[in-house]
């Protein structure tokens, strides 16, 4: 089993949307059983708060619910429990490694480096662009889903 946490500022945007995308993709490809998958935040501003409105009206056109969300911010203990920590820009990485006090194994990464194109995902707390982050999102599970079949690490 392969635990991934995703990670952003707030956890009621970007990672939350990872979130579901990814168990959604993994659903569909049958492979629900070999993950385990959350999203946290770095900052405490969210903590309690449900998905933002713009992030659940996307992935509710896609038959995707983020009932029962709630932002909970990361620990360092999470650092033990998970396989991969995913930020979705690089300040998001800063705030992990902080938390974290480190990277010692190498599982700190941006959702976007499993692309072709590798880059920063906007926070559309900022930008209202929730159908760009979306689209951004999705090509970063889906280049993950391939870089963890690629390498065997899941079946």
């Amino acid at each position: 089993m392969i635990k991934i946490l995703f990670i952003c500022l707030g956890n009621i945007c970007r990672s939350p949307m990872a979130e579901f995308v990814m168990k959604d993709m993994v659903s569909k490809a049958g492979l629900t059983e070999q993950f385990e998958i959350a999203s946290a935040a770095t900052s405490r501003e969210e903590i309690g708060n449900p998905v933002h409105y713009g992030t659940r009206n996307i992935l509710k056109k896609l038959g995707i619910s983020t009932e029962g969300k709630y932002a909970r911010r990361m620990t360092a203990a999470d650092y033990r429990k998970y396989d991969l920590l995913i930020g979705m820009e690089q300040s998001n990485i800063r705030s992990i490694l902080r938390i974290t006090g480190g990277d010692p194994d190498g599982k700190v990464t941006r959702l976007l480096d499993y692309t072709d194109n590798p880059r920063d995902i906007a926070d559309p707390w900022y930008t209202g662009e929730f159908d760009l982050t979306y689209q951004d999102i999705k090509e970063g599970c889906q280049g993950l889903l391939a870089y963890l079949q690629r390498n065997r690490l899941i079946n």
